[in-house]
């Protein structure tokens, strides 16, 4: 019997959001989707499809977090920042996450997600170097995993089905993204880390990371704030992105996502959430910041170096990769 055909993916047009030039020429185009909303949650800018259903990837760690501490889960700063993390797999990085597992009485072997190399470059050339096996541990979002372990464990579920989106932990992770993204998930797919992988629009996340902003400093939310101020080192790792915007604008929360993803919001609720439609990193920030700057919200200080991205020619500036939204202010 023949299959059915499988349906059309359809998405809105994108937007040209970037352009690198080399020697006055423009080399690349980047496109994707962009919005930024007020503390209201009114649209201040919106450009592409940001109404469109995108994979929020570990975007999404923020709102995990919240559903674990929600959960009665036990962890201190350190250990927060690092269940919000994609981290580069330094050895600071993996103690906090060995710490998670031994408060809840468990070991490496009770995480189930892939294993993999330390995600960031200097990490990796060490651990190449030391010899060491891709594990479970080293992969960049075993903080999480150690923290939805330790949630399971502090409420009595199984932890062998714990990635199971039947698994009550699961269950009420999903309430929670839904809640604070004001919007039901529309497709709940699987991660590169084996994790559920909960698919929102752009303002579907930056409203997320709205209402993360704004909770009580006594909240899940307020904690989850607090320990990604504290620690922007863990939540990403020397030279990354997200460090170096979250240590920029220290009062700031942001995420990095895989293939593109990136959000963020400011102290007063204004959040912006970006995707770069063919999954480029390196033009993230730059789009996010330009975003802010056509909304009219302004950046300066030093998030303003990291505008743009220099291209360089036999080890020579040559050009730049810089947004293209500020023309676009209002």
């Amino acid at each position: 019997m023949p299959s059915s055909p499988t349906p059309a993916l359809t998405r809105s047009p994108d937007a040209l959001l970037a352009t690198s030039t080399r020697n006055g020429l423009i080399e690349c185009r980047y496109y994707g989707s962009v919005v930024v909303l007020g503390p209201t949650g009114d649209v201040l800018f919106d450009v592409g499809s940001a109404t469109d259903a995108v994979y929020g990837r570990s975007s999404n760690k923020p709102l995990q977090a919240v559903a674990m501490l929600r959960a009665g889960v036990t962890l201190d700063d350190r250990q927060l920042a690092l269940a919000t993390a994609s981290h580069s797999g330094s050895r600071e990085h993996l103690d906090v996450v060995m710490s998670t597992l031994r408060a809840a009485g468990l070991t490496e072997a009770a995480l189930r997600n892939v294993a993999a190399r330390p995600l960031g470059a200097p990490e990796a050339l060490e651990f190449a170097r030391s010899g060491e096996k891709p594990s479970a541990l080293t992969m960049n979002c075993s903080g999480k995993h150690a923290a939805m372990l330790a949630t399971c464990v502090k409420n009595g579920w199984d932890t062998l089905s714990y990635l199971d989106p039947t698994n009550p932990l699961q269950a009420l992770v999903t309430e929670v993204v839904e809640e604070l993204a004001g919007e039901t998930s529309t497709t709940i797919g699987v991660d590169g880390c084996g994790a559920p992988a909960h698919a929102l629009s752009l303002r579907g996340l930056a409203r997320a990371f709205s209402r993360i902003m704004r909770g009580d400093d006594r909240s899940a939310e307020g904690r989850v704030v607090a320990a990604i101020r504290r620690h922007p080192d863990l939540v990403g790792g020397r030279g990354r992105d997200v460090t170096r915007l979250l240590q920029a604008e220290p009062t700031w929360i942001a995420k990095d996502g895989a293939d593109g993803v990136f959000a963020a919001a400011l102290p007063d609720g204004t959040a912006v959430a970006v995707k770069i439609s063919d999954g480029s990193a390196v033009v993230r920030v730059p789009v996010l910041l330009g975003a802010l700057v056509a909304a009219g919200v302004g950046v300066d200080g030093e998030a303003e170096s990291l505008m743009s991205v220099m291209v360089t020619g036999g080890g020579q500036p040559v050009g730049e990769l810089r947004s293209v939204l500020t023309v676009l202010q209002r």
